[in-house]
């Protein structure tokens, strides 16, 4: 899908490289599940309805664990008529609106192509932000679209998932039903095989994530030529998430790699940024600063 959201080959080649890695990964995977199970055609039918069901409802899914619904141009105009200017602005297909009824201020995009993608705002980023902050963070959301990195995420983050099943199906069943050694060797191996692919999938989804990040403050600011709008709802969005109750953010941090801002809770959640979703804020607020001077932006 060609639109007007300026390209990103850098984003194109890590997301590549990384479907590459993580499909070698999946092939390893595969195999493991075919020794446990003995049956080549379990593994295969396991892996490929996980598979199935995660890229199919993925957008369903997400709305769902995060209360969204989906609204029409009655039910949410202003909104609708931003994203319709955006999607004018940068011709591409109009993905469905939803609202998420909470609190936390943030947006996030799902969907396995633009033609089933959602684009999702919550009551509490629509009450925080002004028309053309949220326009920022709007456009932030439809450039993840059109560069189809949801759908490259949404898929990048399956294996994760199943060999985190794996694993706790190893930890919590087969350890307590299988007294015979042997048997205890195979789980035990299937166990540290699964943590392996888990955590080396974990890497790969969240440095893709972090790159991500930062390609769609560009695209979209470049898109709406206000750098400065997105930088401020930045700015608002990670102040106020500080002041979200630790719980609610605790429920929230699944989706973190496709929010628009990271929902942390605690001191020591982003005690190294090799472990995660996004840039440090001063990064994105840096670039988004460069890119004002650069586009002659008026203040």
């Amino acid at each position: 899908m060609k639109t007007r959201f300026a390209p990103d080959r850098g984003l194109s080649r890590r997301m590549l490289v990384t479907s590459f890695l993580l499909g070698l990964l999946y092939v390893g995977f595969v195999a493991l599940l075919i020794a446990l199970t003995k049956s080549a055609v379990l593994a295969v039918v396991i892996a490929g309805g996980a598979l199935f069901v995660q890229y199919w409802f993925s957008d369903r899914i997400a709305l769902y664990a995060m209360r969204g619904r989906i609204v029409t141009p009655e039910e949410a105009p202003q909104l609708h008529g931003a994203i319709d200017r955006l999607c004018a602005l940068a011709d591409m297909p109009k993905p469905r609106v939803a609202i998420a009824d909470v609190d936390l201020p943030n947006a996030f995009a799902t969907g396995r192509n633009p033609k089933s993608a959602v684009v999702c705002v919550t009551t509490g980023i629509m009450r925080r932000l002004d028309a053309d902050e949220l326009e920022g963070v709007l456009s932030h959301e439809l450039s993840h679209v059109a560069h189809r990195d949801v759908a490259v995420m949404t898929i990048a983050s399956f294996l994760g998932v199943l060999a985190g099943l794996i694993t706790r199906f190893g930890l919590y069943g087969g350890l307590s039903r299988n007294r015979d050694q042997n048997a205890t060797v195979v789980v035990l191996t299937v166990i540290l095989v699964s943590i392996a692919v888990y955590a080396i999938s974990f890497l790969l989804t969240r440095a893709l994530s972090r790159y991500r990040e930062l390609a769609a403050d560009r695209a979209g600011a470049m898109l709406t030529g206000r750098p400065s709008a997105l930088a401020s709802a930045l700015t608002k969005i990670s102040g106020d998430i500080a002041r979200i109750p630790s719980r609610d953010l605790r429920q929230a941090e699944a989706f973190n790699a496709f929010f628009f801002a990271p929902a942390i809770s605690g001191r020591g959640a982003s005690l190294s940024s090799l472990f995660s979703t996004h840039p440090p804020l001063e990064t994105r607020l840096d670039r988004l600063g460069v890119l004002s001077r650069e586009l002659g932006e008026q203040a």
